[in-house]
């Protein structure tokens, strides 16, 4: 059979098995996986360098270091002061939401929503209400504000590779605004989104007594996470597996401190026993798969489709730019997408006679924020949804899109609209 036509039966294959049997998404993703490598579309030399490692280390590495965060009771009191902010629960999820997609705005989306879940799971607690669409809503506006900066997402970095952008010609770009506003203007109107999801939420917040922190040391932990991911991604020379090092190290401080300061052995292994195998799991087989799709041509195929449509006609172009990266990141890894296409695009500005600039933005809105539409669209929604999985709620396609889907479509058609009026 052909190999072409062999990695579309699998791959469809798994993303059924994902949307419809949510609890089998690991085992889908590990076979598929595995199903590549044995009839060798995808060699076994390539896998160690498929699997992306330094996402995984990074996520394992804040997984740890959240750990202590929440053991500390710090999520406590932050969900205490958002909720001494807000009006009712409609508030809180919207304060929330809107925080995480600020720090998602400068650090990865993955450690973003490691370090706000617990925060959401600790706010749902004390008002005893379901977690799942606040969760949700931290993991969408995350990967939402990760186009905003440089250092928010790893195909704005490809981008300000390829285009020889620094992190300030994001916010200000050859005389116009750059692309960080028109995120932020997405971002904002989501909060009408989220002001109809949580409608019925109207319940009044009080809180008796802040929740007294024992330990602020994994907060300190966490902030240096954060300020170093920041101070390193002005280095574009700096090696590719330097994120997933740094949370990894900080993690590995974090332990050994605690055990030697409070002499608390019991936490390190809660820290080890808390660590998310079922996810890591997941993303390391669909790393194998999207190899799998690279290693058959079918990136491309759908690159050169993409561009045949559009012809000549540049807002068709661009609409078609925009609106089909939406749909194929929400089932194809963004990363290697984006660096398929920013050549593609460059190309056809060139044949124009154009600037790049309008279709590479264009590239950057649909590719980053398709990956809200399913929840195996992006790391940091697989993420979120471990999270509620280890507070024993499942989370249903149906739930997700619910979510995920109006997200999409209000921040894409704001940044589609502005990005043209602006550049075009």
């Amino acid at each position: 059979m052909d190999p072409k036509l062999l990695m579309i039966i699998i791959f469809i294959a798994m993303y059924v098995v994902m949307i419809f049997f949510s609890k089998l998404r690991v085992y889908a993703a590990c076979v598929s996986a595995l199903l590549l490598v044995i009839l060798g579309i995808v060699p076994i030399k390539t896998v160690p360098v498929a699997i992306n490692w330094n996402v995984l280390l990074m996520i394992c590495g804040t997984m740890i270091v959240v750990y202590y965060f929440i053991q500390s009771k710090m999520p406590g009191l932050i969900a205490d002061i958002l909720m001494e902010k807000s009006k009712n629960v409609m508030w809180v999820a919207i304060l929330i939401s809107l925080f995480a997609g600020v720090i998602s705005a400068f650090i990865d989306n993955v450690a973003t929503v490691l370090m706000i879940a617990p925060v959401g799971i600790a706010i749902c607690k004390k008002l005893d209400i379901n977690p799942v669409p606040m969760i949700l809503s931290i993991a969408v506006s995350s990967n939402l504000q990760g186009a905003a900066t440089l250092v928010g997402d790893t195909t704005s970095i490809l981008l300000g590779g390829y285009a020889g952008m620094d992190f300030l010609d994001f916010f200000w770009f050859k005389g116009r605004i750059g692309i960080f506003f028109t995120v932020e203007a997405g971002a904002l109107m989501t909060v009408l989104v989220m002001r109809y999801i949580f409608r019925n939420d109207r319940q009044k917040v009080t809180v008796e007594e802040r929740t007294k922190v024992t330990d602020y040391v994994p907060a300190v932990m966490l902030s240096l996470i954060v300020v170093i991911l920041i101070a390193v991604s002005f280095n574009k020379n700096k090696p590719e597996m330097t994120n997933g090092i740094i949370c990894m190290s900080i993690a590995l401080i974090t332990m050994l401190q605690d055990v030697i300061r409070r002499g608390n052995k019991e936490n390190l292994m809660g820290a080890l026993k808390d660590i998310d195998i079922q996810t890591l799991l997941m993303l390391t087989g669909i790393f194998v798969v999207v190899q799998g799709l690279t290693e058959t041509g079918l990136i491309e195929d759908m690159a050169a489709g993409i561009m045949s449509m559009g012809g000549s006609r540049l807002f068709l172009l661009y609409t078609i730019i925009v609106w089909a990266s939406v749909l194929i990141s929400a089932f194809v890894d963004n990363i290697p997408y984006v660096a398929t296409m920013l050549p593609v695009v460059q190309a056809i500005s060139v044949s124009l006679g154009i600037e790049p600039y309008l279709l590479y933005f264009g590239l950057l809105t649909g590719a980053t924020l398709g990956g809200n539409l399913t929840p195996v669209g992006a790391s940091a929604n697989i993420t979120a949804i471990g999270i509620l999985r280890r507070e024993g709620h499942e989370v249903s396609f149906g739930q997700f899109a619910r979510i995920g889907i109006p997200f999409t479509l209000v921040a894409v058609t704001t940044g589609y609209i502005i990005t043209w009026f602006v550049w075009s």
